[in-house]
């Protein structure tokens, strides 16, 4: 395969798979701060959606002091931040074009209507009216972008390709989005609290645990009350919970292996080092040692990891 069109395709699924997530940790913050809070503990969360992403700088030259609705603004519909939904969607939407002859009628389809009714809803309102709503349908898009892909691409490398793209970008996001929730909140969650306390952690942690489409999962794998190093154990180290970051590399690797090379081989040695750092790790070691540490090093070797895939796959010979 030529190593453009694997690089539109890769990119491609991880813009989607980008859009999703956004609003995940979009959908998370807002519902969260619905609940009883203090404005300063509601800037928090803010903040740390934004500093997670790396885009605090760029907020706040353009926004300044934190705010809710210019925030979500910033991450949805602001076209001149490359992160936010609609310039992922849009990039989606532009990869799969140039490599319109690699998808099926379906897949292509899926991408295109995906953009045409994003900016048929921002340019209504759905958005302002219903962002709980707007956010699901933004996770909607791109389950049914995932299910197209699978239920009618030939499984030859461009779907591999695609689908180390979307796993590849669901471990970075899912890691953000664990470290925000326990990293960026200033209250122990670990230690004793009152009993208000505990009714605030049961909402704060359901959050985050629907956020990743984990609330039923839990109740099913702890049938337990919710407790944050179980919500951290599931998100990290759980190989059977679809969002996690044990899960993500179990794909990336596999499908890292389909399509590997000559030049491939100390990648997918690494991929494989970071999935059985997963499949062996305790959750009790990992708080112990620190878990703002261990997520800031795991994003920093898929970053790594993404890096490597991009000079052994993607970048053309010449330009390496």
């Amino acid at each position: 395969m030529l190593s453009r069109t694997a690089d539109h395709l890769f990119w491609m699924s991880r813009y989607t798979e980008r859009a999703e997530n956004t609003a995940r940790m979009l959908d998370v913050n807002y519902q969260t701060s619905l609940l009883p809070q203090s404005s300063a503990v509601a800037e928090v969360g803010w903040q740390g959606l934004l500093s997670i992403s790396e885009l605090l700088p760029a907020y706040s030259k353009k926004h300044g002091d934190i705010d809710p609705q210019r925030v979500m603004q910033f991450m949805v519909r602001d076209e001149d931040n490359p992160s936010s939904i609609v310039s992922c969607l849009r990039a989606a939407r532009e990869n799969a074009r140039a490599v319109r002859g690699s998808l099926t009628t379906e897949a292509w389809e899926t991408q295109n209507q995906t953009w045409l009714e994003i900016n048929r809803m921002l340019r209504i309102g759905e958005f302002e009216r219903d962002p709980g709503q707007f956010f699901e349908w933004v996770k909607f898009r791109s389950h049914l972008s995932r299910g197209v892909t699978v239920g009618t691409m030939l499984m030859d490398e461009a779907l591999h390709f695609m689908r180390l793209g979307t796993f590849l970008e669901r471990a970075d996001n899912t890691a953000r989005l664990v470290d925000v929730k326990f990293h960026a909140v200033q209250s122990d969650f670990f230690g004793t609290a009152s009993e208000r306390d505990q009714e605030y952690d049961f909402y704060h942690w359901s959050a985050i645990l629907r956020s990743v489409s984990g609330f039923e999962i839990y109740r099913k794998v702890y049938r337990d009350v919710i407790k944050p190093e179980r919500v951290a154990e599931l998100l990290i180290l759980r190989a059977d919970m679809p969002r996690s970051l044990h899960a993500s590399l179990n794909e990336v690797v596999s499908n890292l292996a389909m399509v590997a090379n000559d030049q491939s081989q100390e990648t997918l040695r690494r991929a494989g080092k970071l999935r059985a750092d997963l499949q062996y790790g305790r959750i009790d070691e990992i708080l112990a040692t620190g878990l703002h540490a261990f997520l800031t090093q795991f994003l920093d070797r898929v970053n790594e990891l993404g890096g490597r895939i991009s000079r052994d796959f993607l970048v053309p010979a010449g330009a390496a």
